[in-house]
């Protein structure tokens, strides 16, 4: 590669880097080029873009970017996964992954501007989807109203329940 294609190189990722929401790096050694094309696969699918990058290049390329903390996580083959909307959904696919295949090791991410160890990024991956979230929130925040609801319908109704037993028992 010459010194155009590698300042070409820096400038895209730098570019990318300086919109990315969450960045992780993996190391990627022992697997072959179908396993890495199916992760590659996984991760365009989210919107995730994945390259293998020398580190020097990538140490250039985040300088002035929040993924800039990461360069102590640059040592050895390195693979990075750069997220610029959903930054669990890289997280998810790293670690269900690395669990399939032991040889893929995660080195750390940067996420928010701040350095994610690779076991944080396994508690980030285990988290709820978003959707699911938003649903437990609403329902926290409907709760107490559904809860007043409930205690407000009750007393009329044991109203209605003590009438009732007086009628029976004046029947009866």
């Amino acid at each position: 590669m010459n010194r155009d294609n590698k300042e070409q190189l820096v400038s895209e990722l730098a570019a990318k880097l300086g919109t990315a929401k969450a960045a992780f790096l993996a190391d990627y050694r022992g697997l072959n080029v179908e396993q890495v094309n199916k992760l590659r696969n996984e991760l365009r699918g989210v919107g995730v873009e994945y390259r293998v990058v020398k580190n020097t290049l990538l140490r250039l390329a985040a300088k002035g970017t929040e993924v800039e903390c990461l360069s102590g996580y640059l040592q050895g083959p390195t693979a990075i996964a750069i997220s610029s909307e959903d930054p669990v959904a890289p997280a998810k696919i790293f670690a269900e992954f690395a669990k399939a295949n032991a040889k893929f090791e995660l080195k750390g991410g940067a996420l928010g501007g701040k350095v994610i160890s690779a076991g944080e990024i396994q508690a980030l991956a285990e988290l709820p989807s978003r959707e699911v979230l938003l649903g437990r929130m609403l329902g926290s925040i409907s709760a107490p109203a559904t809860n007043f609801v409930g205690v407000l319908a009750a007393v009329p109704r044991s109203l209605v329940q003590v009438l009732a037993a007086i009628e029976e028992k004046k029947a009866a």
